[in-house]
């Protein structure tokens, strides 16, 4: 069964992902750079670079631009990306530029929705610029299911918009983008993304920042649970 597309994504982002007519004008290397403006290699980078040859991924969403074939080539021909999407729209196209891979496994599926992330069935789990798109409940949710997906030992990568310094010169600007075409991105700045879930306890986390604040990666370690005769 098809999962539905979430009211606030149909009323807030229909134009942006859920339109035939501008998905290939967005879904432009040089666009997702303008609007990172200049830091989209330099985020992906980082993101992609926690992960290993030969890993089973979980890639949060799709990302326009070349975010998927950079992780799919990070983790290999022996490693598998798995990639959830609530609209097919957006599977389709991913599997169009990845010439869908025999490694690359598309599922459609709402994050925030229960039984959406398969328990610990991950070496790693990615979410590139997801968390300020969806409102606070929903977010909540969807850390707490990414982050169960983790097996002990693995690893997942938070990379998303930061409150930026005081002295920030896009700091007005980005206020004014974030008002008018991405409403639910300020309250992400409310707390720290570990802080959405209970999970997080079971995590090592650290956390950087660059451009002046504006940008954040947020990474946690899943602490491998202790073999039965260290218990106790």
């Amino acid at each position: 069964m098809s999962a539905a597309i979430p009211a606030y994504l149909a009323q807030t982002y229909r134009w942006a992902y859920l339109d035939r007519r501008t998905l290939p004008w967005l879904d432009r290397s040089w666009v997702v750079s303008a609007i990172l403006w200049g830091n989209a290699g330099r985020l992906m980078r980082g993101a992609v670079e926690e992960f290993a040859a030969g890993e089973r991924v979980l890639q949060a969403a799709c990302v326009y631009g070349d975010f998927s074939a950079r992780l799919l080539a990070r983790v290999g021909e022996a490693g598998t990306l798995d990639l959830v999407d609530v609209a097919q729209l957006q599977l389709d196209n991913a599997r169009r530029k990845l010439h869908d891979r025999p490694n690359l496994h598309c599922r459609q599926a709402d994050l925030a929705a229960p039984g959406s992330v398969a328990a610990a069935a991950h070496d790693g789990v990615c979410c590139f610029f997801l968390l300020h798109e969806v409102p606070g409940s929903e977010r909540c949710r969807i850390v707490e299911h990414l982050l169960s997906g983790v097996r002990p030992g693995g690893k997942i990568v938070f990379v998303d918009y930061h409150a930026p310094a005081r002295w920030h010169p896009l700091r007005p600007v980005m206020h004014l983008i974030w008002r008018w075409f991405e409403p639910f991105a300020v309250s992400l700045f409310e707390r720290s993304i570990p802080a959405r879930s209970a999970l997080a306890g079971e995590f090592r986390w650290t956390t950087t920042t660059c451009f002046g604040g504006l940008y954040q990666k947020v990474v946690g370690r899943r602490v491998a649970a202790k073999p039965a005769a260290e218990v106790g």
